[in-house]
């Protein structure tokens, strides 16, 4: 009983935490497609990267270049800025760098040393002269100086996005009352509440609302009291939206395990090898 308890606990609740991250991550993603997140946080990395912080000068110009934008036209000085692309390849990157600061077709030595930014400039040219002004090494370095640049952006973009998923899983846990002390407590009290839940859910969908509300989750009165239990609701909301931080797929493979073992019948009877081979020969011929 102990351990069927134990299971049905740990069934019911990492169901709940792989629902609950799988919708974090689906509101998510859709905020960041709605709001060009991803175009825009690349955006505001390459204008620092290339001391272009008003987006007028050669950040535009790279932007501009067809490797980059090729269905965005920011020719256009006074047009209002657009995200631009989610991603840039870094040889894409360093092709319109190059035609950016050499766009009049000067030379390279000479295109570089008229960057108006003299921090620029200096990165430039050290790159140059490190390359011995071969073109094809200079391309292969700023492709280079570009990735290390996005590995640390994509380092922030990760650690925001982290925060995100907490504070819209603790506002999924408050509205929906998801605590992870009562549910517990409940789950704990009453395993059965937890025994229909037989899958992994593959997504948000009919079923997964089904299984969610076999859960003690939800509000029975509205507002709740000031007391002293509300305190520990709010630890348990808390808990909660810091499991999301895991993410979905942790949960359900936890998940997944638990169902494998709560149906795991006995073990079979171990056969010898001779037995085995007894069995496929058949009778001794007379």
């Amino acid at each position: 009983m102990f351990g069927s308890t134990v299971m049905e606990v740990v069934i019911g609740m990492a169901f709940c935490y792989g629902s609950l991250a799988l919708t974090v991550t689906t509101l998510q993603e859709a905020l960041s497609a709605a709001f060009s997140l991803r175009a825009g946080m690349l955006r505001a990395g390459i204008q620092r990267m290339l001391r272009d912080p008003q987006f007028t000068g050669t950040a535009r110009a790279v932007y501009a270049h067809l490797l980059i934008s090729a269905h965005d036209d920011l020719t256009d000085p006074h047009a209002p800025p657009h995200p631009g692309p989610s991603y840039i390849e870094p040889a894409n990157f360093a092709i319109a760098l190059i035609d950016a600061i050499s766009g009049g077709g000067i030379a390279l030595d000479s295109a570089i040393a008229a960057v108006p930014d003299p921090q620029l400039r200096r990165v430039l040219n050290t790159l140059y002269v490190q390359t011995g002004g071969d073109v094809q090494r200079f391309q292969a370095a700023l492709g280079g100086w570009f990735d290390s640049t996005m590995a640390r952006l994509s380092g922030a973009y990760k650690r925001r996005q982290l925060l995100v998923s907490f504070l819209l899983a603790l506002l999924l846990a408050i509205l929906l009352n998801i605590d992870s002390i009562h549910l517990f407590q409940t789950l704990w009290r009453h395993p059965a509440l937890a025994a229909g839940i037989g899958a992994v859910p593959a997504a948000l969908d009919a079923n997964l609302v089904s299984d969610l509300a076999t859960l003690p989750l939800g509000w029975a009165s509205f507002p709740p009291v000031l007391d002293a239990a509300f305190v520990l609701q709010v630890a348990g909301w808390l808990i909660t939206a810091s499991t999301t931080l895991f993410g979905a797929p942790f949960w359900f493979d936890i998940l997944q395990r638990a169902i494998n073992l709560r149906s795991t019948g006995a073990k079979p009877a171990r056969v010898q090898v001779g037995q085995t081979m007894a069995h496929h020969a058949g009778p001794a011929a007379p």
